[in-house]
């Protein structure tokens, strides 16, 4: 189970109904939507999903109704973090893993731990985790940055993880990763727009947000970079640029879920403190589809 994730992970998105409860319904649509059109692995439960505004209940239902209606047996990684770390270990025991491929955990955020806590917080998580632990380093959002050294140390010393979504933003970090990761540490990009330059390099794939909503384009690219077909995946990449920033304009999930509702995969609804992407944004979106056969 450990090393056959590889490709396009699809970060997904949670939908809500006009009551504010999940919209089941939606996620089934969502589900098939990404499968049907290339996705090779789910992540659950991730920033995208909105997860701190979601209860344990929900939670436990969303990953269930996930493994579900994943008809295809892709892998599943379910999103696990926070910045109490035995708060992070006892969620991985509450939370039923069967089917579950790896936990995707993100740094501590907000209390900003050294990298020697890092480290500790990381070894103790995948020392209790009955699943593979896939390191989550997206500083942009946490205010700490797991630094390549120490990422690289981890990989090196304990057992049980899986690799890294490295969401950094640095060319320079991801290639020091890269050239020195042991065998078997799989490196994934975090940022939709770096995954070609990543995978290009020897990169194992994408944790994307882009591919909620354009799953198709967004895989033929990632499996063009993968065969050394450049022309292809580099016009597959001028394609996608404009309308994958555009989905991060007004902050994710908005941009996401204001294009998956031009979609008509689901409604336009977010949990306070996000609030649902402008019309202006919208009708970018709705064109750049349009104009680029998206």
């Amino acid at each position: 189970m450990k090393n056959n994730i590889q490709g396009v992970g699809v970060a997904l998105v949670t939908p809500f109904g006009e009551e504010g409860g999940v919209d089941f319904g939606a996620l089934e649509r969502l589900v098939d939507y990404v499968t049907d059109n290339g996705a090779d692995f789910l992540v659950a439960l991730g920033t995208t999903a909105e997860t701190p505004t979601l209860s344990a209940e929900e939670k436990r239902d969303i990953l269930a109704f996930i493994k579900e209606r994943n008809r295809k047996g892709l892998p599943l990684i379910a999103g696990i973090g926070g910045y109490d770390t035995r708060g992070v270990i006892r969620q991985i025991g509450e939370t039923d893993l069967s089917g579950v491929s790896a936990v995707l955990s993100v740094t501590p955020y907000y209390n900003k731990p050294s990298q020697r806590g890092l480290f500790e917080h990381y070894k103790a998580i995948a020392g209790e985790s009955p699943v593979p632990v896939l390191l989550y380093n997206v500083p942009s959002r946490t205010g700490v940055n797991l630094k390549a050294e120490t990422t690289l140390r981890l990989a090196n010393e304990v057992e049980n993880l899986l690799g890294i979504k490295e969401a950094c933003g640095s060319l320079s970090q991801i290639s020091y990763l890269l050239r020195d990761r042991p065998q078997g540490f799989k490196v994934f990009s975090g940022d939709d727009n770096m995954a070609l330059p990543l995978i290009a390099l020897g990169g194992d794939g994408v944790i994307s947000v882009a591919a909620n909503v354009f799953p198709s384009v967004f895989t033929r690219m990632v499996e063009a970079v993968f065969a050394g077909d450049r022309a292809t995946a580099s016009a597959l990449q001028l394609r996608l640029f404009e309308a994958v920033e555009a989905l991060f304009e007004e902050g994710n999930p908005t941009g996401v879920k204001t294009a998956l509702a031009v979609r008509g995969v689901m409604e336009n609804r977010l949990r306070l403190p996000l609030v649902p992407g402008s019309e202006a944004l919208a009708e970018r979106l709705r064109r750049l589809i349009d104009k680029y056969d998206l």
